[in-house]
């Protein structure tokens, strides 16, 4: 008999060791959901009772005045069914300090008593205080069960509701059994079998109760996974958006920085086509006459190249900054990206009688896109130009200015006008905002989206008299991202 008492209790202890071990080994490789620590710990501690019972069981010789190892077993079935309790009332409500306090000094208090009963009482007294206890808690944790499912339907806390149904109605029985017997066991045989069988059933219903416990979390984590799944979808889906966004913008603002120089680049370009057409009209008349000396005719060739290179090369550097294909970074030197920039500008800067001045070294190259870049120095050259513009400041200047850093290169471009409004300066760089009533709003915001993503950064400082500085931060290998 004491054998196959012993036999039940190791049995149920291999498999709840195997449910804990199983589970442990899950969790620790999921990242969303964590199991909570009060059912982990219950369960730890009911497979300690368990192996303790048994072992308890296989030495027992009176019933009435077991081994002190009884007391230590009981004590652990008591925190087991204590910490299931807090689990379930975790689902609906963080747990209190103050209710892991009371249930703390239960749990000593618990110890003190059964250790005094099984010196003082008997078997029957003991079974008795266990099951009216585990009773209490067990009709707690259904309470705090059918709360969570009336606010969150569950199938497997349902099985744990039916669990913990079937382990309250198996203590009870077990009173009812000793009460009705009014036997007095001494001896392991003595106690009756369906007595036995009632207490190995409410164990067998415990581990249940586990699995059950377990299958929620599992429950959990495939909820939390297919929501995961969903949301990184919705999150792609909304990058690619964002992208999209950026790009119409990136456009938009091509032909907004550009727009105020359209027609200065056509009269730029008027210049070398008009010297082209008097040119030819020279060439033509001089042929005409048979007047042509061949010195003087290789001369108004060679500047025939001249002009055609020169409007060939402003439309290249025009076209640049429209082109819609994606640029790879590569190497570019700032020095020329910064002539080709005012090569663009350079009608709009006459107009304006305003003189430019660079101090940009020749080896100032950093791994980047130009043609980001380049739109980023139009937009604060154009910036510039309009705000010296509408200033009143006698001599204007703008000046383009580089240097190495210790991580990378600094460029910045300062004007001599009136400056940005102080009450301006806060959101400068933020969307739809923009210091001039001609702007979109777009300019200042690209240029800092363009040079955060090449892993650069941009400010703006007030220049040391008067106007503004924009200064801009980039690495030697960036890259567009």
């Amino acid at each position: 008999m004491k054998l196959l008492i012993a036999l039940y209790f190791f049995i149920l202890a291999i498999i709840q060791t195997g449910l804990f071990l199983g589970v442990y080994h899950y969790y620790r490789s999921q990242s969303s959901v964590r199991p909570s620590p009060y059912w982990m710990v219950s369960l730890l501690a009911s497979i300690f009772a368990l192996i303790i019972f048994g072992a308890g069981v296989l030495t027992i010789s009176d019933v009435a005045k077991p081994e002190f190892t009884f007391t230590i077993a009981n004590f652990f079935f008591y925190i087991a069914t204590l910490l299931q309790g807090l689990f379930c009332r975790s689902l609906n409500q963080e747990i209190s300090k103050k209710i892991k306090i009371i249930f703390l000094c239960s749990a000593a208090i618990f110890l003190i008593v059964f250790e005094l009963m099984r010196i003082h009482g008997n078997f029957e007294i003991r079974t008795v205080f266990f099951c009216i206890l585990t009773s209490i808690l067990y009709s707690w944790q259904i309470i705090e069960l059918k709360a969570k499912r009336k606010e969150s339907p569950s199938r497997q806390l349902l099985y744990l509701q039916y669990a913990s149904s079937a382990e309250m109605f198996f203590a009870i029985g077990r009173i009812a059994i000793l009460i009705i017997s009014s036997l007095t066991i001494r001896e392991v045989e003595q106690i009756p079998q369906v007595l036995i069988l009632f207490t190995i059933t409410q164990l067998v219903m415990n581990t249940l109760s586990y699995i059950a416990i377990g299958g929620y979390w599992a429950e959990r984590i495939a909820v939390s996974n297919a929501q995961s799944k969903t949301e990184n979808q919705e999150i792609r889906a909304l990058l690619q958006e964002r992208e999209n966004l950026i790009n119409s913008l990136l456009k938009a603002n091509k032909t907004a920085a550009t727009g105020a120089l359209s027609a200065s680049i056509a009269h730029e370009l008027n210049q070398p086509l008009g010297a082209s057409s008097l040119n030819i009209q020279f060439l033509q008349k001089k042929l005409s006459d048979g007047q042509m000396d061949p010195k003087l005719q290789q001369e108004v060739l060679n500047t025939l190249l001249l002009d055609n290179e020169r409007a060939a090369n402003i439309i290249r550097t025009l076209r640049s900054v429209f082109a819609d294909e994606r640029i790879e970074s590569a190497d570019v030197g700032l020095s020329q990206l910064s002539n080709d920039v005012l090569s663009i500008a350079r009608p709009e800067i006459v107009s304006k009688q305003i003189k430019v001045r660079q101090s940009l070294p020749s080896n100032l190259i950093v791994q980047t896109n130009r043609s980001e870049i380049q739109q980023v120095l139009l937009n604060l050259l154009n910036n510039a130009i309009q705000a010296l513009a509408s200033s009143k400041q006698a001599d204007k200047e703008i000046v383009i200015e580089g240097r190495f850093t210790g991580s990378g290169v600094e460029l910045s471009i300062a004007d001599n006008g009136d400056g940005v409004p102080l009450q301006a300066q806060a959101n400068l760089f933020e969307l739809l905002v923009d210091s001039q009533k001609k702007g979109m709003g777009l300019g200042l915001w690209l240029c800092k989206h363009i040079v955060m993503r090449h892993g650069g950064t941009i400010r703006y400082e007030p220049n040391l008299l008067s106007g503004a500085r924009f200064i801009i931060e980039l690495p030697i290998q960036s890259k567009a991202i």
